[in-house]
């Protein structure tokens, strides 16, 4: 593959990479806003379903309700006047109890009458009332309305005839007939004037009597179970209402029949009904849940993108590591191969010379082993196979072998290398962590400290455990920095140009190494104003002394 002039391999993979993750949460986002979309279109075709249940139930009570008060109104009639435009009866208004005496003689549905039953003869302009006698102008107003209704609004087929609003109160129905004699003229008007409001029992017994919803979906629940009624008239005014009312979120409305097409009956169903009129019931939304899943899938991304950022900076970290560790080793062979010609060439001048190039060659290779072990300790703790087998030493000892093994480094630079150690003080530590820890803060402070310091290594017991420091004259590490020091591959800022190498992993060694023995590690500053790294072990002791035998008497 072809890169442009100035693109490297990673940089082009980092940017197909982001372009991919970007392409991930955009079609998370499509995705996200199509079952939206569907679950939009779900709740709307269920709502649409539910409405048109209301609007099922609607029609089906208006008709019912509608047959129930014509067939009371006809009975009614019957009872009041005499068969609607049939023989005239002497008028009856229903007594208190006779109007349940004649439903069940019928065994149909009657209007109880709340007013009066009038007859008006159209020939002389008399006036018959049974019950409440009207006032003179409540019987004009009667007068003059059914005359006007009879000659605009009569239908014969039907024998009847309902008016509502008399008088402008729109409170009251009036249901008359239209008696005709042989010859089809009209003679009289025979009717009753009620109350609305004396409707409500046929509007309950619609609702107990018919299935307004199939049974299979009703299952044997009463009807306030699934709807509420409400029955208007055209004036505006309330006729009934049933017991239980709901919101008018799935509501429909429809107009009774025939003469009663004044009322209106509106139904609204119940919210919580859905469930069994809908298969599934309605569909709660889904847009929190996506909304959520969306921005989660961002985090996901923004934490990917983060994490390969994060990649990339160990990456490039590591190829300096890299860089950095090969002029190490680097330096220190090319300084023995120089001398070790040298002295194969013997081209040493003076048994002097002689004696430098050796030491020389010990001090390179003593530097290049303690490299070596220390990338070979920190390849191990990456793996997690670093292993230490803690055995009682004496410190002091140990730490007087390490500086001696060290001198010779220390003298390249014209450090001055000092103890402190107090004795008797026992520990359990891996003799050969514990080396490689010196080795690293010994290796550290003669390496950023000035030509000519003094390097002081001490060791004493505090508390029940071995508190181990090595103090140099340096710049020391500020306070921000000292957590960062600990991390692999880091170095301070004022280090990262300077022509002091390093590989970045020493202390980070020291810090693995002293964890393994349960201690920690942590950076002070020094009285001169260097650095002083302390490493701390527990289960010191003193060791206890050795008794002296007594010498033995010697016989005479």
């Amino acid at each position: 593959m072809n890169l442009p002039r100035g693109t490297s391999p990673a940089r082009s993979r980092s940017a197909l990479i982001f372009l991919l993750l970007l392409l991930t949460l955009g079609l998370t986002g499509v995705l996200a806003y199509q079952a939206q979309r569907s679950a939009r279109e779900h709740r709307a075709t269920a709502e649409r379903a539910l409405n048109d249940y209301a609007a099922f139930v609607a029609w089906g009570f208006a008709r019912h309700a509608s047959e129930y008060l014509g067939s009371a109104a006809f009975t009614t009639l019957k009872h009041t006047v005499g068969e609607p435009e049939g023989k005239a009866a002497p008028l009856a208004a229903f007594s208190e109890g006779e109007e349940a005496s004649a439903m069940a003689s019928c065994g149909c549905p009657i209007i109880p009458v709340a007013h009066y039953v009038f007859r008006f003869t159209l020939g002389t302009g008399e006036l018959q009332f049974q019950g409440d006698i009207p006032s003179r102008s409540d019987q004009a107003e009667l007068v003059r309305a059914v005359n006007a209704h009879a000659h605009t609004a009569y239908d014969p087929h039907r024998g009847m005839a309902i008016m509502d609003s008399l008088g402008g109160e729109g409170q009251t129905l009036l249901v008359y007939t239209l008696r005709r004699d042989s010859g089809g003229t009209p003679v009289s008007v025979d009717g009753f004037v009620t109350d609305w409001r004396m409707l409500a029992p046929l509007f309950r017994k619609v609702l107990e009597r018919e299935r307004l919803l199939p049974p299979s979906l009703t299952r044997g629940l009463v009807a306030d179970s699934f709807f509420a009624v409400r029955v208007s008239s055209a004036a505006g005014h309330e006729v009934y209402r049933s017991p239980m009312q709901y919101p008018e979120q799935f509501a429909a409305s429809d107009t009774l029949l025939g003469p009663f097409n004044g009322l209106t009956a509106q139904v609204m169903l119940r919210p919580s009904a859905a469930r069994q009129l809908v298969i599934g019931g309605l569909p709660k939304s889904r847009l929190p849940l996506l909304l959520g899943l969306l921005v989660l899938t961002a985090g996901v991304v923004a934490a990917t993108l983060v994490q390969f950022r994060r990649e990339a900076q160990f990456a490039r970290m590591r190829a300096d590591w890299v860089s950095s560790v090969s002029h190490e080793l680097r330096t220190p062979l090319a300084q023995i191969r120089m001398f070790a010609e040298t002295l194969l060439l013997r081209r040493t001048r003076s048994e002097g010379e002689r004696q430098r190039s050796l030491e020389i060659i010990d001090q390179e290779a003593r530097r290049l082993t303690h490299l070596v072990e220390n990338v070979l300790h920190f390849s191990r703790a990456g793996r997690g196979a670093h292993r230490i087998i803690p055995q009682v030493v004496e410190i002091a000892t140990q730490v007087e072998d390490v500086v001696d093994t060290f001198a010779p480094l220390a003298r390249s630079r014209r450090a001055d290398l000092r103890v402190d150690l107090q004795p008797g003080v026992v520990a359990p530590v891996d003799a050969g962590a514990l080396r490689q820890i010196l080795l690293n803060l010994l290796d550290n402070a003669v390496k950023y400290g000035p030509v000519g310091q003094i390097v002081v290594v001490r060791a004493r017991m505090d508390a029940a455990c071995v508190r181990i420091e090595v103090e140099d004259q340096g710049p020391g590490i500020p306070a921000r920095d000292r957590a960062r020091v600990w991390q692999p591959f880091r170095r301070l800022e004022r280090d990262a140009e300077s022509a002091t190498g390093g590989s970045g992993i020493g202390l980070s060694v020291v810090r693995e190494l002293a964890s393994l023995h349960g201690g920690r590690s942590w950076v002070e500053d020094a009285p001169g104003g260097g650095a002083r790294i302390v490493v701390e072990l527990p289960g010191a002791r003193r060791r206890a002394p050795v008794p002296v035998a007594e010498p033995e008497p010697v016989a005479m």
